[in-house]
Formats: C-alpha cells, sequence, structure tokens
C-alpha cells in the first residue's frame, strides 16, 4: 500500500467517517477493505480454508487462530473446570460459560450475548434484510450461516458429536457447552433443591422448573415455552410443512424430533432412565421433571389446606379440588331458595 492509500486509511479512522456503505444491510465503514470483509456476511462465502481438516473461515485471521488447535499445544488453563486452550480468546470465551457473562450487548434492543460473533450475526437481525430462504418452508434470513443452522431443524441432521459420550447435537454451541458436563464441575446450585448445574444458563433453564416461568411466546397462538428452543421448534408448525411421516398410522410432523417422540407411542420405547429409583420414560423433559421427586422438596404451596407439590402444574390441578367444592356449595344454596 502506497504512502497516499495509508495517509487516507488513517484520515478516515481518525475522522470517524465512514464513507464505504453495504448496500444490503446500510452498515457503514471506515475502510473499503472492511466492507469487503463484512460483505462476506451476506454471500457466506468463506475463502480461507485449514489444509489439514478442510474447516472454512471468511477472513483469513480465523484460520490462523483455527490453525493453533492442530499443533496440539495447549498453554491456557480454565481455573473453573481445568479444560485447557490454545489461545488466550479461547480460554476468555470458554470463561463465559461459567461465569454467565455477556458483555457484548445489542445498541438497538438489549440483547447481550457471551460472543462477539454472536453479537455481530444478531445485529443482521436488525437490517431487515434476509436473502437466504428456506425451500421447504420458506422462512428468510440474514445470513447463509442461519440458514444452515434452521434446516437441521427439518433434515434432523446433528454433526456435532461428543467424543466422551457420542452426544449429538444440532448446534456447534450446544455442543461446546455439553463438554462441560463431562468435567464434573458444577458451580452453579439450585436454592430450591439445591440440584447443581455445570453452567449458569443451564441453572436458570432448571428453576423455571420450579417458577413455572415460560418467557419465551409464540407470536401467532401466543402458546408459551420455559425454552427458547422449544419455542423456535414449536414455530414450524404455524408453516404448515410437515414432511416427516409415521410409517405405522401415516400421521406427519413439522420435525424429525418430533416423530421420534410419537414413534415411542406405538414402540413403547423408553429410553430416559431415572438414576435413583429406575423409572423409565419416553420423554426426556419427563424424566427431569420426575427427577425433582427424588430432593424431597415442594416449593408450591396451596393458600387453602396447605398441600405443597413439586411442580407448579400440579398445584393447579389441584386447586380444581376446591374450586370445584365452592361451586357444588354454590349450587346447594341456590337449590334452597
Amino acid at each position: 500500500m502506497d504512502k497516499k492509500k495509508i495517509f487516507k486509511t488513517r484520515m478516515c479512522i481518525e475522522t470517524c467517517e465512514k464513507p464505504y456503505v453495504c448496500d444490503d444491510c446500510g452498515t457503514s465503514f471506515s475502510t473499503k477493505a472492511n466492507l469487503k470483509i463484512h460483505m462476506q456476511l451476506h454471500t457466506g462465502e468463506q475463502h480461507y480454508v485449514c489444509n489439514v481438516c478442510n474447516s472454512a473461515f471468511s477472513q483469513k485471521e480465523q484460520l490462523r487462530i483455527h490453525m493453533q488447535k492442530h499443533t496440539g499445544v495447549k498453554p491456557h488453563e480454565c481455573k473453573v473446570c481445568n479444560s485447557i486452550f490454545s489461545t488466550k480468546q479461547s480460554l476468555e470465551r470458554h470463561v463465559r460459560i461459567h461465569t454467565g457473562e455477556k458483555p457484548y450487548v445489542c445498541n438497538v434492543c438489549n440483547s447481550s450475548f457471551s460472543q462477539k460473533e454472536q453479537l455481530r450475526i444478531h445485529m443482521q437481525k436488525h437490517t431487515g434484510v434476509k436473502p437466504h430462504e428456506c425451500k421447504v418452508c420458506n422462512s428468510t434470513f440474514s445470513t447463509k450461516q442461519s440458514l444452515e443452522r434452521h434446516v437441521r431443524i427439518h433434515t434432523g441432521e446433528k454433526p456435532y458429536v461428543c467424543n466422551v459420550c457420542n452426544s449429538s447435537f444440532s448446534q456447534k454451541e450446544q455442543l461446546r457447552i455439553h463438554m462441560i458436563k463431562h468435567t464434573g464441575v458444577k458451580p452453579h446450585e439450585c436454592k430450591v433443591c439445591n440440584s447443581i448445574f455445570s453452567t449458569k444458563q443451564s441453572l436458570e433453564r432448571h428453576v423455571r422448573i420450579h417458577t413455572g416461568e415460560k418467557p419465551y411466546v409464540c407470536n401467532v397462538c401466543n402458546s408459551s415455552f420455559s425454552r427458547k428452543e422449544h419455542l423456535r421448534i414449536h414455530m414450524q408448525k404455524h408453516t404448515g410443512v410437515k414432511p416427516h411421516e409415521c410409517k405405522v398410522c401415516n400421521s406427519t410432523f413439522s420435525t424429525k424430533q418430533s416423530l421420534e417422540r410419537h414413534v415411542r407411542i406405538h414402540t413403547g420405547e423408553k429410553p430416559y432412565a431415572c438414576n435413583v429409583c429406575n423409572s423409565t420414560f419416553s420423554q426426556k423433559q419427563s424424566l427431569k421433571t420426575h427427577m425433582i421427586k427424588h430432593t424431597g422438596v415442594k416449593p408450591h404451596e396451596c393458600k387453602v389446606c396447605s398441600s405443597a407439590f413439586l411442580i407448579k402444574r400440579a398445584l393447579e390441578e389441584h386447586m380444581r379440588i376446591h374450586t370445584e367444592k365452592s361451586n357444588l356449595k354454590f349450587t346447594r344454596g341456590c337449590d334452597k331458595l
């Protein structure tokens, strides 16, 4: 780069001038090079390929950092779970799993993220530009990566496999969080039943069993869910597309996971077993709810008769007894008039 170009670049940075604008989303940049890098978000281009494992990256710097993995040298150790990493940046990202820290905040909607990359991808949502369309249900996405993640809902593909227990995941981030379980470190404790968890996020999800909180609401039918993932899967129902068919009764489903759960009705399979009393369940969620019984804690109390229950749903069912009794007394009183 000649001196004239260097001077021009410095002037752009120092004066905060951003003359280079993305035609797709309107984001502006101080240099043409930065705009070019940004455009790869929209195109999904990944020109930099690892010659060891064929992983591809949109930026040269990302490939350089990735190559550290293949050296086998991991000098950076986590003080919480002793996991080791090849770069300091990787360690810092990992530590946020334990702390729950999300330092990257969206200046539009205040959503926060633990990774800078997650925020960068999130920001595409606010542009309104979604050039990538799903061929199955016509949902559109702002980035090619988002589309690829979405398509796995339809295919049921789970390419990320744990090398310890062979559990598989559709998202790389899910595998990364899962791996913490194998360290045995669980610093996050539930104040209600004393269950312990390896990550803050896992604890937060668990607590909703006690509170009955369902913060994720469908904007079509107002169904609510305790987990974001459940809402995401639910939304497929509203597309009307059900490509997965049961070979026994011909029922059709929008996702492969829904079909797999349904098939257990026919087979009677109950793959989820309690490690305390050996009770088995066809659904993972049923096992999770069952495990609360073994804690002995019943945080949901009836205000009428002081009966206590493990989960909010059980309390709600119990309350119908009092409601029915009240209605019966009222009816008898009317008969006497």
